[in-house]
């Protein structure tokens, strides 16, 4: 494969986008930095989105993934019950890219190369 595919997964409860890419990479930002505000930073979001989505992860599960502790500038960090759905949803993309790398590969042969996209639409 030349890359030009890619899986992505979005796991839903209820109806409810429970965690897809951006929120993954927010947890992983978290464990790495300490800090709500300086994972929102490296993902160029506001602190105001960013503790939005914290908050939002952490009502969708029986239990809170995100901790923080007192006090201005405490820190942020992970629960074990955080590290563990951030292990799983990791695990389970990587199950998914592997069940469907036959599939990608045909469809990746199938793709117009990508200038020929933009001409076939500005001739139509």
């Amino acid at each position: 494969m030349t890359g030009r595919l890619r899986l992505t997964l979005r796991v839903d409860a209820d109806g409810r986008a429970a965690l897809g890419h951006g929120k993954v990479r927010l947890l992983e930002q978290l464990a790495e930095t300490g800090s709500i505000s300086a994972a929102g930073r490296a993902m160029g979001m506001s602190y105001r989105r960013t503790w939005l989505l914290v908050d939002n992860l952490n009502q969708l599960f029986v239990e809170p993934l995100v901790m923080t502790r007192p006090g201005g500038g405490g820190g942020a960090f992970l629960t074990e019950t955080g590290k563990t759905v951030l292990a799983l949803y990791r695990q389970i993309e990587q199950d998914a890219a592997h069940a469907t790398r036959s599939g990608m590969e045909q469809m990746e042969a199938l793709l117009a190369p990508v200038g020929e996209c933009l001409q076939k639409t500005l001739s139509e």
